[in-house]
């Protein structure tokens, strides 16, 4: 019994990191049109800042600072703005799929530089030894403990999203994103307003690298995948619903249910069917996200425009 409540507690605690993750990216693409594919650069940036500040002290890496995470989640945030910044600066320039190659290669150099710098964050060793809150109560109230943590987390994040979608703020983003020249005859900055937006999203991403390295007690270059950190999210945006922050959280949610499931499936296989699987597995996520592109391109959960001011 205590083995599937962990079993359950951890499956819904990366689904919350993931659903945070969603939010961002909603913030990015979903709000303002902003095709960023570097979101593998904001997780390692915030995981290893969180990382490196609560660590104990080792010759392998930076560290030793002793933090507590409630001081150290906030600047890991801040960690992913600051880097956002002057990437937004120089990218937001570009357009479209401009925009996503640039965002790409700067994700990329960042992971080869956590891989590379072994004095900053251990190079392919990493940083061991991340404290993870709550480990005090024991299992599985330890691990309970921080899924409420994360859900805490994750509603914070979602209710600064509605909140954000909402404003005046958001509503000129979307202007900006539906018709630009519109936006620039009403008398708004077009770039201004992005770069907020690329910012805001980011620190999300840096607060989810966070969540996700206390959650791992361990951050390394390998816990860095593309494929889960930047392709999966993009998946879970657009099956739950690109501009909808309630699709966001669904379609986090809803995707890593099944990836998480077809992992277990794969894993009760022999030998190399099980290699093999895992191989089928994202070739039928990428199906699943061309048949939704195609057939119901809104997600799950359409984008609804935001009611006039009274």
């Amino acid at each position: 019994m205590e083995a599937a409540a962990l079993y359950v507690a951890t499956m819904l605690t990366l689904a919350g990191i993931y659903a945070a993750l969603a939010v961002g990216l909603n913030l990015q693409w979903g709000l303002t049109g902003l095709m960023n594919f570097g979101g593998l650069g904001f997780v390692a940036v915030g995981a290893y800042t969180s990382a490196i500040l609560t660590a104990g002290e080792s010759a392998q890496h930076l560290g030793g600072f002793g933090w507590p995470w409630w001081a150290a989640w906030p600047l890991a945030a801040a960690a992913g703005a600051l880097l956002a910044l002057p990437i937004g600066a120089i990218s937001l320039r570009l357009r479209a799929d401009y925009l996503a190659i640039a965002t790409l290669g700067v994700a990329e150099i960042l992971r080869l530089a956590v891989r590379n710098e072994d004095w900053l964050t251990g190079g392919p060793l990493g940083v061991p030894g991340i404290p993870r809150p709550f480990e005090a109560f024991g299992q599985p109230w330890g691990q309970l403990a921080y899924l409420a943590l994360v859900a805490a987390m994750v509603a914070a994040l979602f209710a600064l999203a509605q909140a954000t979608a909402h404003s005046p703020f958001g509503r000129t983003l979307r202007a900006i994103r539906d018709d630009e020249e519109a936006a620039k005859a009403a008398g708004k900055n077009p770039a201004a307003f992005r770069l907020q937006a690329f910012v805001l999203g980011a620190a999300c991403m840096g607060l989810a690298g966070a969540m996700l390295a206390h959650f791992f007690k361990f951050m390394g270059p390998d816990a860095l995948d593309p494929v889960t950190t930047t392709f999966l999210v993009w998946v879970m945006l657009i099956a739950g619903g690109s501009g909808n922050n309630f699709g966001a959280v669904l379609g986090a949610v809803a995707v890593w249910a099944v990836w998480a499931a077809t992992d277990w499936l794969a894993a009760q296989l022999p030998g190399e069917l099980a290699t093999r699987a895992a191989y089928v597995r994202l070739f039928l996520i990428g199906l699943a996200l061309q048949l939704i592109l195609l057939y119901r391109p809104q997600g799950l959960i359409g984008e609804r425009p935001p009611r006039p001011p009274a």
